[in-house]
């Protein structure tokens, strides 16, 4: 038998697809973990069928699971991939457009028969596995089914249950092609499945019968070896943007000694914030699953009113629903977080699919004057930092506060170190002072010099005052129909607002200079193709600059000083020009927008190729 030869790299992409039922996100995930305990940086990026469940083996029931991992630091899932893992037919027809010429196909060869092909909607007699339409790569035709059906034969399972291990046989058969460990999925499917020790016994087997036979087979004897990162030291834990944001408004309701409420309707892609808070009853966490959006919006505003870090979550059609709850919090000037983990859209749109387009909706959406400083999450572990200072902009300017999220960082995931109690901040929060008296009545809308009002908390005696969704008088309070008091709160609203944005750290460069002659501004999920993009163009010798957005509303007050220094300023959305609109509005700068509405994200060499073509653009005037 001859020795396998190894080959070092710097980084590989591995995409993992096949029909929905092939266990293909719980295989990227694993392969994931143990990746990360060897001490590669990640970044993922799973991507679900639209359908609940899609007919077996057709283009619509495609599940894939990408991951970057590398010996150098990793922004993006990456654009095209090193190996591409197929289990059926449909798998590979929707992903080898992605895969780079002389990469690795991993195909089970069983999801190429006749019936798979058809569904695949390839023509009759055609199977790219023998036609030689795959000659331009390193094809590994196994018969996976076949070899796991042999492994497990003696353990008595059913045909289905012994299928269902196929997907543990191509892990092992990669962990053994990236000279990685099996143990630490060893010992999760231990975990996974102690009450029913067949099943556990089925897994582990597949696995390991996967991982053997790349010893043994004499086709493929290619093994490569990615070196651990250089990660700045700390304890690090694989986090994605749905738990890094439920962990932040856990760690701001303990820090502060507030009980945190979860008010939500389940709604993808922001479902796992709820099923994750659920678990952390012991911080005393109370989550609410409700009827409908609006009962979830008016059960956080209750749970405001009542002393409680309150935050409601839901997806763009979800955030449609909650408005005018939205604008009840407004007038009432309550602390409230709102999550919105943006999808596809307008109405159902593409449910399991990413996009950006909801931030007009969360400057402008709700009836009335009504401003909410909203914010952005920019990668999975930043969901962590954002929605830790949403919380602290919300309790110490008594203000609703929006965060905006997407499907791609809310089920992508990366290292993080994450932080102690320590290092966390404690909220200024704004229990009344005792000065708050005329002639004995209290004046609930009496405020600072930020004209922030206090956080009354119902039962302390002598504050009582009058809540509703009418028009409050200045300082007392009570319902008023006169048009300057209107007029006057209005602009006390919206100045309390705007004084926030005086208040929020300035504006930093990302990455290149001041004053370069391209700028890209981005907001949100698009921050790791920017920033690669940026960093490899600044390497080649262009005058090209990243700044990224966490303030969408209110902006850091020196950001129209530091956008006019650039020449040009660039703007990647996954919608049709937002941010765009926002910063035309308010700067007068002729930003460029690079739009992107296809339910993925942007690709690194999409926004280079931009970033190129206006930087010839600039020198040329």
């Amino acid at each position: 038998m001859k020795e396998p030869i190894d080959e070092s790299r710097d980084e590989v992409v591995i995409h993992f697809a096949g029909d929905s039922g092939d266990g293909i996100q719980l295989t990227g995930g694993q392969f994931t973990e143990t990746v990360e305990l060897f001490g590669n940086d990640i970044s993922t990026f799973p991507n679900f069928p639209a359908e609940i469940r899609a007919p077996i083996g057709t283009l619509a029931g495609v599940s894939g699971f990408q991951l970057k991992f590398g010996s150098v630091e990793v922004f993006t899932p990456g654009d095209k991939f090193d190996v591409l893992v197929v289990m059926n037919a449909a798998a590979l027809k929707i992903n080898l457009k992605n895969l780079k010429q002389g990469g690795i196909i991993i195909a089970n060869t069983s999801g190429f028969d006749s019936k798979n092909l058809k569904l695949a909607k390839y023509i009759d007699g055609e199977n790219p596995l023998i036609d030689h339409s795959l000659d331009n790569y390193q094809l590994h035709a196994i018969d996976i089914t076949k070899l796991t059906r042999e492994a497990l034969k003696e353990l008595g399972l059913g045909v289905k249950e012994v299928d269902r291990c196929k997907n543990m046989f191509v892990l092992g058969y990669v962990y053994w092609m990236f000279s990685q460990t099996p143990d630490n999925t060893i010992k999760f499917i231990r975990e996974k499945f102690s009450s029913k020790p067949e099943i556990a016994e089925a897994n582990i087997n597949a696995l390991k019968t996967g991982y053997h036979f790349g010893d043994t087979n004499e086709t493929f004897k290619t093994r490569f070896r990615v070196k651990a990162a250089s990660l700045p030291k700390g304890k690090y834990r694989n986090i994605n943007g749905n738990r890094a944001l439920a962990l932040a408004l856990i760690s701001a309701a303990h820090k502060n000694n507030l009980d945190l409420f979860y008010a939500s309707y389940p709604i993808t892609p922001a479902s796992d914030i709820l099923h994750e808070l659920s678990r952390h009853k012991n911080f005393g966490v109370k989550t609410y699953q409700a009827e409908d959006e609006i009962a979830a919006a008016c059960a956080a505003i209750g749970a405001s009113f009542g002393g409680a870090l309150a935050v409601t979550g839901s997806s763009g059609p979800g955030i449609a629903l909650k408005g005018e709850a939205l604008g009840l919090a407004v007038i009432l000037e309550i602390p409230m977080i709102i999550v919105n983990v943006q999808r596809g859209g307008p109405s159902t749109g593409l449910p399991t699919k990413t996009e950006q387009a909801d931030l007009l909706q969360a400057v402008y959406g709700r009836n009335g004057e009504a401003p909410i400083p909203v914010l952005a999450a920019s990668s999975p572990k930043d969901c962590f930092d954002t929605a830790y200072e949403a919380c602290r902009i919300a309790v110490e300017h008594m203000t609703p506060v929006l965060i905006l999220s997407d499907g791609y960082i809310a089920n992508g995931s990366e290292p993080w170190s994450f932080p102690t109690s320590a290092d966390l901040g404690e909220f200024k929060i704004h229990k009344p002072k005792g000065d708050e008296f005329i002639d004995e009545q209290y004046l609930p809308y009496s405020r600072d010099k930020n004209l922030v009002r206090p956080w009354v908390i119902p039962g302390m005696k002598g504050y009582t005052h009058r809540v509703g969704g009418l028009e409050k008088e200045d300082l007392t309070g009570n319902v008023s129909y006169d048009g300057n008091n209107h007029e006057k709160m209005v602009g006390i609203r919206a100045e309390k607002v705007n004084k926030i944005g005086e208040l929020i750290p300035l504006q930093e460069v990302n990455r290149g200079e001041e004053g370069a002659d391209i700028l890209v501004l981005g907001w949100g999920s698009t921050y790791g193709a920017i920033e690669t993009a940026t960093k490899e163009l600044i390497d080649e010798g262009l005058s090209v600059a990243h700044i990224h957005l966490r303030y969408l509303f209110p902006f850091p007050s020196n950001l129209g000083k530091l956008l006019k220094s650039f020449k040009k300023v660039l703007i990647p959305e996954m919608n049709r020009g937002q941010l765009s609109k926002l910063i035309r509005d308010q700067f007068l700068i002729d930003a460029k927008t690079i739009s992107k509405v296809k339910g993925i994200p942007f690709t690194i060499d999409e926004i280079k190729e931009q970033i190129i073509k206006h930087s010839q653009h600039v020198n040329q005037e």
